[in-house]
């Protein structure tokens, strides 16, 4: 029994003995455990954090662009992309997949069957619906109202641009980098991507397996950076302007490109710069990535006269009553002499008349005989025609001075040979603008931080230099002044404004090296300026080989895309026009015009009653009796029939803007502080805000222009068809050499 007994007791001693090492065994393990914080190689924080700790991206926006007025122009807007919860296990998934895509297919416009096909996958968490990516706030509104279990949206940003081929090789375009942030690849979206790249934002929190927060007071944020605001030169009015005209024009005359530039001599700031052919960066539909305004130097034909003129006149070389024989102009050891556009020239003239009628004589012989070669060619030096602008714009060119023989140093002097771009023209031009200072182009006014609002950079108005004295600029645009009334620029003319301006006509170099020749196989171009006594605007305008037909000239394209922008643009800055004596008034036979009375605080109906006997196209909006504002402004140059709008006070409704044409619609716009979008061109056939709708500021109304039906013009008794004098005060560059 002892015995026994005692086996028993030793028996519990080694079980005893046993459990007290497996004891001592964990124990240690754990203190082992506890004090490495790992277990089999097993790094047990990371590992908590990878299977409990649980993150959230916080989207950033992308730096927004701005016009000089604070208009956006390039923004990030919100998008979300359509995902679908597959698996079973989770609270909120498809359940009946056939059901879920009869919803989603009519709203995401895709096919039902192959939506079903995707939401029936098996083995899968979740899946993106690829009819589903990026769409807007209206589109997830509509799919959340069906309340379709299972689905779900990932919030995104994308870039957008409201005006759509708005300045688009200024601005660019951007794409997803290999980080997945947005990247800018062209314009200013590219070379300014420093300033504007986004960084997201990180949230942490502890969550379960399906990422819902466990409450926990340890969630940690790290808050998103947006990017820094750029303030452009650009005005979204001017630019409008420009854009809608070149759109005209390139759709009647279908050339192969299109150049406009609108700057302000004062400052440099360029106010619109438009080329065609042009692209939407919302889509991307790119055929032409080159900015040709800044990054294509060409033959400027005759608008380099402007700055050969100005230097004669600066050098003291230069006499305007001075006579010469036109025509031809033979120089030594040169088989063929240099023709005037005319071949036979105007006879003996002055070279005032040689500059009205844009003679080419009269240029050479001014570098050749008056001016010298070589001080001619510090001149164009002077003027910034052999150097870069160094706008802030990516991928400048600079033209090529060719200037190593006798035959290119005179065909320099009216713009064959040596290539220049537009913009080291519009420079070089804002000295005969500016009173001798030439300022350097540019387009960034200013970066903000949009956190602490301080500037990151900013821009002031730089002089380049001053090649001219302050008369000799006023004696040239004097003399240019006369180009437009008397000379080769006629079509240029603006009712109520005094233009200063210079025609060019160049040659196009073919494939094989020769002068391509035929009618409108050129590159057509005007430089111009308005108000010619003190300009506030200077324009650049050039189309390239335009389809028209005999005797249609090739300057009518740019004349109408000059009229139409500076006029608006004066009007649209309240540039008030000159006053015209009678006898200036009487001139024009093919219209008539009249300076607006201001009509605020007046009757509205003896407000119209007025303007209608004097020919106005009238409209009234507002339900007051009495007139609080107007457009265009007192004081505008009207012609008879344009429309004028006259607003009063109390509540507003749309009007019918059946058949009212785009700058009708900007007034409209302007005067109620719309945001408006406007497409196509012509005059107005749909409208979004229908009449009768009460409207107030901040509005968006969209208008659809079409292009009026065109008539076939009847004949005349002698068998000709009516149309429009055909302008013949064109001029043609001359092959020399």
């Amino acid at each position: 029994m002892k015995l026994k007994l005692k086996r028993k007791n030793v028996g519990a001693g080694i079980l005893m003995a046993v459990f007290t090492l497996l004891f001592f065994i964990l124990a240690s393990k754990f203190f082992v455990v506890a004090y490495s914080q790992s277990a089999e190689g097993v790094d047990l924080i990371e590992y908590g954090k990878r299977k409990w700790l649980k993150s959230d991206e916080l989207d950033a926006k992308r730096g927004t662009i701005y016009d000089r007025n604070g208009e956006e122009i390039a923004a990030d807007i919100p998008s979300y992309s359509v995902i679908a919860i597959l698996d079973k296990k989770y609270p909120n998934h498809v359940k009946d997949p056939e059901k879920a895509a009869g919803k989603l297919a009519g709203v995401l416009d895709t096919d039902e069957g192959d939506l079903e096909d995707l939401l029936s996958k098996k083995g899968r968490f979740q899946v993106e619906i690829p009819a589903g990516r990026k769409v807007s706030y209206r589109t997830k509104q509509k799919i959340d109202q069906m309340k379709i279990e299972g689905i779900d949206f990932i919030r995104e940003s994308r870039r957008y641009y409201p005006n759509q081929t708005f300045a688009s090789h200024v601005l660019g375009y951007t794409g997803k980098g290999d980080d997945g942030v947005q990247k800018g690849l062209m314009g200013l979206e590219k070379s300014l991507d420093k300033y504007l790249k986004e960084k997201d934002g990180k949230v942490t929190f502890i969550g379960d397996a399906y990422s819902r927060a466990i409450n926990d007071k340890k969630e940690k944020i790290q808050p998103p950076k947006n990017g820094n605001e750029v303030y452009l030169t650009l005005d979204e009015k001017i630019q409008l302007y420009l854009e809608e005209a070149m759109g005209e024009a390139a759709k009647k005359y279908k050339p192969e490109k299109l150049i406009g530039v609108v700057a302000d001599p004062k400052t440099g700031r360029i106010l619109a710069m438009s080329n065609y052919p042009s692209f939407n960066p919302n889509e991307k539909d790119i055929t032409n990535y080159t900015n040709f305004a800044i990054s294509d130097p060409y033959e400027p034909g005759s608008t380099m006269k402007i700055f050969t003129l100005a230097a004669a006149i600066e050098e003291g070389k230069y006499n305007g009553n001075e006579k010469y024989q036109s025509g031809s102009y033979k120089l030594p050891n040169i088989t063929r002499p240099i023709y005037d556009h005319n071949r036979t020239g105007w006879g003996t003239i002055s070279y005032d008349d040689g500059v009205r009628n844009s003679s080419n004589v009269a240029f050479s012989k001014l570098v050749r005989e008056k001016l010298g070669y070589e001080k001619f060619r510090s001149y164009l030096s002077k003027f910034g025609l052999d150097k870069k602008t160094n706008i802030d714009l990516p991928n400048e060119k600079s033209g090529s001075i060719l200037y190593n023989y006798e035959v290119e140093k005179v065909t320099t002097a009216f713009g064959q040979g040596t290539t220049v771009t537009p913009i080291q023209q519009i420079q070089a031009a804002t000295a005969i603008a500016n009173g001798g200072k030439m300022m350097q182009p540019y387009v960034i006014d200013r970066i903000i931080d949009p956190k602490t609002k301080k500037t990151v950079l900013a821009h002031e108005p730089k002089v380049a230099g001053k090649p001219i004295s302050e008369s000799t600029a006023k004696k040239v645009r004097d003399i240019l002044g006369t180009v437009v009334t008397d000379g080769t620029g006629k079509p240029y003319m603006i009712e109520g404004y005094d233009v200063a301006g210079k025609t060019g006509t160049a040659q196009v170099p073919g494939k094989d090296g020769k002068y391509l020749s035929g009618w409108g196989q050129n590159i057509f171009s005007f430089m111009g300026m308005a108000p010619k006594d003190d300009p506030k605007l200077l324009m650049y305008v050039a189309i390239d080989r335009p389809h028209v037909e005999y005797p249609e000239m090739g300057s009518t394209p740019t004349a109408n895309i000059f009229t139409s922008v500076m006029k608006s643009s004066l009007q649209y800055l309240n540039i008030q026009p000159e006053a015209k004596d009678s006898k200036q008034k009487s001139a024009s036979s093919k219209s008539y015009g009249k300076d607006l009375p201001d009509f605020t605080g007046k009757s509205a109906k003896e407000a119209k009653s007025q303007l209608e006997q004097l020919g106005m196209n009238v409209t009234i909006i507002g339900s007051g009796d009495e007139v609080t504002n107007q457009e265009p402004y007192d004081g505008a140059y009207v012609i008879k029939g344009e429309k004028v709008i006259l607003r009063t006070s109390g509540d507003v409704k749309m009007p019918d803007l059946k058949d009212w044409s785009y700058m009708d619609v900007l007034r409209l716009s302007k005067l109620m502080g719309l945001k408006e979008t406007i497409t196509g061109s012509g005059f107005a056939i749909k409208q979004s805000v229908k009449p009768g709708a009460l409207i107030k500021k901040g509005d968006f109304l969209v208008v659809q222009l079409e292009e009026p039906k065109e008539t076939v013009p009847k004949p005349t008794s002698d068998g000709s068809k009516n149309g429009g004098e055909q302008n013949t005060d064109d001029e043609e560059t001359v092959v020399t050499e």
